[in-house]
């Protein structure tokens, strides 16, 4: 599944439109590697988002193509906020 669309399906950012302009801009790596909203990424990668001060990182535990509001958190594991 592409970062861009994980990150909409996960809840992490609420749009997937919003989640392209922050992986395009450089402010997502995955594996410690600078992402873009295309990247394929699968169980067990490590995502960090920048947000000015704010950073976020998270492993992604599973892959769905959609997902009740309710089980969206199951989809990663917060390891920093």
């Amino acid at each position: 599944m592409r970062l861009d669309k994980f990150l909409k399906v996960s809840r992490v950012i609420k749009r997937r439109t919003l989640a392209k302009e922050v992986c395009d801009s450089g402010h997502a790596l995955v594996n410690g590697r600078v992402a873009k909203a295309g990247l394929e990424v699968k169980p067990g990668d490590r995502v960090e988002l920048n947000f000015g001060p704010r950073k976020l990182i998270f492993e992604i535990l599973d892959i769905k193509e959609t997902v009740p509001a309710k089980e969206a958190g199951s989809l990663y594991k917060i390891i920093e906020q």
